[in-house]
This record gives C-alpha cells, structure tokens and sequence, in this order.
C-alpha cells in the first residue's frame, strides 16, 4: 500500500489500508481526501479488478460524491450507465 493511503485520515478505526476490502475502499471513496483519490485513480488505471470493486460500490453504497467516481471510471475507458439508479447519500444519513 502507498504511504498516502495509509496515512488517510478517513481510515481512523483501522489498523491498515487493506484495499481488498471492500468496506475500506468504500471509506476511502467517501472521506479520502485528494491525494487518496488521486492514487486510487493511478492504482485503478491498471487494476480491471479495482475498476469493477468502485463501480459496484458506487452503485451499491451511498457515497458523497458518486458521479465523481463513475467520470472517473469513464475516464479510464469503463462503460458507465449514467441512468443507474444510486444511493441518495443524503437519505441514508441524519444530516
């Protein structure tokens, strides 16, 4: 793991950055701060796997900014179904 994503703040109840977790990487997608971002997108280009994880969290998980991540994945050449139904952050939470 590179020390960035290890250090991220949004990461404070673990002990280590697992990416093969699924609950990391969905923190990591919605508290991360840019430099985690801006690694998990180099990390992404190469990783069909880590591609296929972010679009099915994305899909599946509310997360702030989910169209983020979805122009991310279109970026890298994935398909992205702009009219998926996603998770309303906002219904999910108190705020």
């Amino acid at each position: 793991m590179t020390n960035r994503i290890d250090r991220s703040r949004a990461l404070w109840n673990r002990q280590d950055a697992n990416l093969e977790s699924d609950e990391t990487l969905a923190q990591l997608l919605d508290r991360g701060e840019m430099t985690v971002w801006r690694e998990l997108y180099r990390l992404a280009r190469t990783d069909v796997q880590l591609r296929r994880r972010i679009e099915r969290i994305v899909l599946n998980v509310p997360l702030t900014m989910p169209h983020l991540w979805l122009a991310a994945l279109a970026s890298l050449g994935e398909p992205v179904d702009w009219n998926a139904p996603i998770p309303d952050y906002f219904q999910s939470t108190t705020l």
